[in-house]
């Protein structure tokens, strides 16, 4: 039968990948992946030879419809981002409506997402929180924020490493520079780094390092440190 299989990848340890995630991109006609070259060096890994094409932020509005069109007509697809679950601040959403739209069985399999482990790293109350994904660049910004600061559940960000020490600054400016926060990089990896302390205090270390790597901010609710 026709269908979409959602297939979660490594965050950055290949070994982290199951069982089941490796036989379903094995056995489909295709396999869609955001960075074809990231995707190969998993497959080559576990030895999976499946036919692989391009599916990414750039060209998905382009292509869902013939996807779509393809899987109605018999083909079995996997989509794989560069690492962790597709879809969760990842290409994917729109793929996976249109399928629902369409009637077309989607399936997902359990496996990583960054923001997990970043939250229990992190030690803050993980029974309530709220994923708000990567902050808008300007147009919202600063509204986004300033709700930040009334909420009472813990927050988890994505950021670049490259606006990590700009975030913190105004998650500082909004919320309080002595909000407890979390930054976690490199997760799974050979120099994964949690840094805990106040906002003001992980900016600080950040200021004097070079980060690199996924980042995942993750900050203590109003009340709640």
């Amino acid at each position: 039968m026709s269908k979409l299989f959602i297939v979660p990848t490594p965050l950055g340890n290949l070994e982290d990948i199951t069982f089941r995630a490796i036989r379903t991109l094995k056995e489909v006609d295709l396999i869609l992946a955001e960075d074809t070259r990231t995707t190969g060096v998993l497959l080559k890994k576990y030895a999976v030879t499946n036919k692989l094409a391009p599916y990414h932020i750039f060209n998905e509005h382009k292509t869902v419809h013939s996807l779509v069109e393809r899987i109605k007509a018999g083909e079995t697809m996997a989509l794989v981002s560069d690492a962790g679950t597709p879809s969760i601040s990842d290409p994917g959403f729109l793929l996976v409506r249109a399928c629902i739209d369409e009637g077309i069985p989607v399936e997902c399999l359990p496996g990583p997402a960054a923001l997990i482990p970043a939250l229990v790293n992190s030690g803050f109350p993980s029974d309530r929180f709220c994923f708000e994904g990567f902050l808008p660049h300007k147009k919202g910004r600063q509204k986004r924020l300033a709700l930040l600061a009334h909420e009472n559940r813990t927050v988890i960000l994505y950021e670049s490493p490259h606006r990590l020490v700009k975030t913190l600054a105004e998650l500082a400016q909004h919320l309080g520079a002595e909000r407890m926060c979390s930054v976690s990089r490199e997760l799974t990896k050979l120099h994964e780094e949690t840094v805990r302390g106040t906002l003001k205090e992980v900016q600080n270390y950040f200021s004097s390092k070079d980060p690199r790597g996924e980042i995942v901010i993750t900050v203590a609710g109003a009340g709640r440190e």
